[in-house]
């Protein structure tokens, strides 16, 4: 493995030189700052990971605090991490993963022990207990999720009160009257998760203003608990003949029960629902959906979070604005 006094013989400089043109901490000629550069490409030198945080004062790790829960769907989550992750290397920052539950004083913790020089945090919650301390960890703090409270907090969503609107809304121009929101699992709810919150007050919100019959059902994963579901979404009583579904690991069992009760997508029931494009897409029968873009959200956190790096910048909250796809899953009534 090549070393910095290599580099240095190399180049004709001290270690030193060789160490400052690194880590931009002393200004040095353009000239001998090239022919170190030259030497350090010619030779195909890396610096050494703890060198580099040592010189600069920094470890050149994000930490992403995400909790990992049970009723979690992991290949979404892991389309954030693996996002997060790539746009990092983009910036020479490696990501360290916190899923352990952890409460307040963990973000501190992390910063404190030099562990990492920012925090990404997602699984956010509407009333999030962490907040206080991430209003004041000595260290860019991005949110990946918005809490009800989130003065004086970066953050950064899809904006998922504007799609439960959008989804009620385009049923209610095609017709139907009385429409059912498939949920998140009871435990997303009970645990109070932002994203969920949000969605169901935008659906809830939309349906009252254009007076629709409108029905919640929180549904956990699995063919039982989703046959289950439908035997209260589809009760005669309701008339339901729209559905919203906001839980992407229930989608293909959802599609099978209903076409085994010989329940046909559009003609006898309307489906629209928020997940990937390539899940819409690929899924028995491709759904009408508003997308989840993760990989933009994962880049757009990393973004922000090197924004904040050695600058003060105010606090901002940014959120998509819902893109809806229309494959032909929903009918008119």
């Amino acid at each position: 493995m090549i070393t910095i006094k290599e580099v240095a013989h190399h180049a004709g400089v001290s270690m030193s030189t060789v160490s400052y043109v690194l880590s931009g901490k002393r200004s040095i000629s353009e000239e001998t700052k090239r022919r170190v550069e030259q030497s350090i490409v010619t030779l195909g030198y890396h610096p050494n990971a703890g060198a580099r945080a040592l010189a600069s004062n920094r470890s050149r790790v994000v930490g992403l605090v995400v909790p990992l829960h049970s009723d979690q769907n992991m290949p979404i989550i892991m389309r954030f991490v693996s996002s997060i992750v790539a746009r990092a290397r983009d910036h020479d920052y490696d990501v360290l993963l916190l899923t352990k539950e952890a409460g307040p004083g963990e973000a501190h913790r992390v910063i404190a022990r030099s562990m990492a020089d920012a925090i990404v945090v997602m699984d956010v919650e509407s009333a999030d207990p962490r907040v206080p301390e991430l209003r004041d960890v000595d260290a860019p703090v991005v949110l990946l999720g918005m809490p009800d409270d989130h003065e004086g907090l970066s953050c950064v969503d899809l904006d998922f009160a504007t799609a439960g609107r959008q989804m009620a809304s385009h049923l209610a121009e095609r017709g139907h009257r009385s429409i059912a929101l498939i949920g998140s699992p009871p435990s997303v709810y009970q645990r109070g998760t932002s994203y969920a919150a949000r969605l169901l007050a935008g659906f809830q919100g939309e349906t009252t203003k254009r007076g629709l019959l409108a029905s919640v059902h929180s549904c956990a994963a699995g063919f039982d608990a989703v046959s289950e579901c439908l035997d209260d979404v589809l009760h005669p009583d309701r008339g339901t003949t729209g559905l919203v579904v906001h839980n992407e690991a229930v989608l293909g069992p959802l599609l099978l029960e209903l076409r085994r009760r010989l329940l046909d997508v559009p003609r006898d029931l309307s489906v629209i629902t928020l997940c990937p494009d390539d899940v819409a897409e690929n899924l028995p029968v491709p759904l009408t959906s508003i997308a989840v873009p993760a990989q933009e959200l994962g880049a757009i956190a990393v973004e922000m979070v090197m924004a904040r790096l050695g600058r003060e910048l105010a606090p901002e909250v940014r959120l998509l604005q819902p893109l809806l796809t229309d494959r032909g899953s929903t009918a008119a009534r």
